[in-house]
């Protein structure tokens, strides 16, 4: 099950993300995601195991497994090396520092994973920090421990340098993460190649509406990047709480014969939105996957839209030193 981006290329629906995946694990869950069906890979350069992911997908073209025309592969790029580009999400990011230095961390990404393409490449956050360097994964820190953003670089201006990426045969879409709608407009305004995607954090505790109907309005695939909000992992590093514990729905899984994960990504998948749940073991690889042999009736998809919380569970803040959304 695929969505059609506004430039005619289709992007699965579920991908699996990479996120804090140990790069000695990424080999297996790799190979056995793509023996599972999925065919949609979210990555960024800034987590570190790009190399590791390359490795796999080049093991699983050679061997048959599957071909590279039927994977669908997303990076991010990091801020410093686009110019100092804001915060790049595409498959494959290095977390802001990219920004005046786009093709180069472009051309990084690809070397990496081994690919002649991509198929997403996105602009993480939109925000510049200081270049560190191609490749380099760091955070940039001034005197006094705050992130040091770099004034000197326009998002429309790192825009324009991913725009040349498409020109160049090295990306088939470019999009955009973690915009609200106000810079999402502005990127429409000034953008000759349209944003196919903008990745934002949203979950039946976070649905942020306003912002995913204004991007399907006009042309923009919304990707879920924290699909299950709150599950262990965000509620051990930002001390969140987990919509998975809520009894709506807990009460749908039961009448639904599903898991609470399986009825929030079919929620997800039924708002049109693309979601990339991420997990490092096999069975719930497997459970995230088995979301298409059942349909939430539209009272149920009211009872879950009626739990909204307004409530974040993606804290970067915690670690850069800086409230992205303030």
């Amino acid at each position: 099950m695929a969505i059609t981006l506004n430039n005619g290329f289709k992007m699965p629906v579920v991908g699996l993300g990479v996120w804090r995946m140990d790069g000695k694990d990424v080999r297996d869950l790799i190979i056995n995601s793509i023996k599972l069906g999925y065919r949609h890979f979210d990555c960024a350069a800034d987590y570190k195991n790009e190399a590791e992911v390359g490795e796999a997908l080049s093991e699983a073209f050679k061997t048959g497994l599957v071909k590279r025309e039927d994977i669908f592969i997303t990076t991010k790029a990091r801020s410093m090396e686009t110019l100092n580009l804001l915060f790049f999400s595409s498959s494959i990011a290095a977390l802001n520092s990219d920004h005046g230095h786009v093709l180069e961390a472009c051309k990084d990404s690809l070397k990496k994973l081994q690919l002649d393409y991509l198929d997403l490449y996105l602009v993480h956050f939109p925000v510049a920090v200081k270049h560190t360097g191609v490749g380099q994964t760091g955070s940039p820190l001034d005197k006094d421990g705050v992130l040091d953003i770099d004034t000197t670089i326009s998002l429309e201006t790192t825009w324009h340098a991913m725009e040349d990426l498409v020109s160049k045969g090295l990306v088939r879409s470019i999009g955009i993460s973690n915009y609200d709608i106000f810079l999402t407009r502005d990127c429409l305004a000034y953008s000759k190649v349209k944003p196919a995607v903008n990745q934002i954090e949203t979950h039946p505790y976070f649905q942020r509406d306003c912002l995913v109907k204004f991007c399907q309005k006009h042309g923009i695939c919304v990707t879920a990047h924290t699909p299950l909000g709150g599950a262990a992992a965000n509620a051990e590093w930002f001390g969140t709480v987990s919509c998975l514990d809520d009894p709506v729905l807990k009460a749908l899984a039961e009448k639904y014969k599903k898991t609470v994960a399986q009825i929030v990504l079919r929620w997800g998948i039924q708002r049109n939105t693309v979601v990339i749940p991420k997990t490092s073991k096999f069975e719930r690889l497997k459970e995230n996957f088995e979301v298409f042999d059942f349909e939430l009736a539209k009272e149920d998809m009211d009872k879950i839209k009626a739990i909204d919380r307004k409530y974040r569970t993606n804290q970067p803040a915690k670690f850069w030193g800086i409230d992205l959304y303030a």
